[in-house]
């Protein structure tokens, strides 16, 4: 039997990287797919953990190989999903992580259907804001970058089938698992009562989004 493929977005700064590894530390079967990237190194990052770093022309000799499963730009850069570490989890069983922005994770839906796709997001903008301006890494004019990409990727909140809101590592990173794993406790997509952190349905999805980015709208005019 083949695993499933599982595509986590969100906004730079929602946290995904630190919930899936979490999420990766307490539950076995679990493996995370590391994207090609053609941006530098943060500090902390070593190639071939958190990425695979490459040049543009690397990167684009790949595509021209179909060698992605999925790929797009971000803030000035190349990112991408290889496509053979993929098939081959997928075909011994596991659940393959796939931690993409909005753009690959329509493109994944298109090439897989049965993926699962899930968003997660902080509470609001307020906090997004704090959590970018409290990376070391960060100047001032790439936060609002950043800002500015996230009014752009809310819009598509309602496209994902699950919202997982963020407010706590431990206990977004088990939401993620009862998702995965088929808990009967959660609610499926089309409908059902609404878990603590897991928001399914549409019309809530909806209204998340809107107040997002309102309050996006508001950070970026003090900005």
């Amino acid at each position: 039997m083949g695993g499933k493929l599982a595509v986590i977005s969100g906004f730079s700064g929602a946290g995904k990287g630190t919930v899936i590894k979490k999420l990766m530390e307490e539950h076995d079967g679990y493996v995370l797919s590391v994207s090609m990237t053609t941006r530098r190194p943060r500090e902390y990052e070593r190639d071939g953990v958190e990425y695979h770093f490459v040049t543009n022309e690397t990167f684009e000799g790949l595509v021209r190989q179909d060698g992605f499963l999925e790929h797009a730009g971000y803030v000035d850069h190349y990112y991408g999903t290889p496509r053979a570490f993929v098939e081959e989890n997928m075909r011994a069983g596991k659940t393959v992580l796939l931690e993409i922005e909005v753009q690959g994770a329509m493109q994944i839906r298109e090439k897989f259907p049965e993926a699962v796709l899930i968003f997660v997001a902080p509470p609001d903008a307020a906090e997004l804001q704090r959590r970018l301006r409290g990376r070391d890494t960060e100047k001032s004019d790439l936060v609002i970058k950043r800002l500015e990409q996230a009014l752009t990727e809310v819009r598509s909140i309602p496209e994902y089938p699950w919202l997982v809101i963020n407010r706590d590592v431990d206990d977004c990173a088990r939401d993620l698992d009862r998702i995965l794993s088929g808990d009967p406790g959660v609610c499926v997509p089309q409908g059902g009562p609404e878990n603590a952190g897991i928001i399914t349905d549409q019309d809530r999805k909806r209204s998340f989004a809107q107040d997002f980015s309102g309050g996006l709208e508001r950070v970026l005019a003090e900005s």
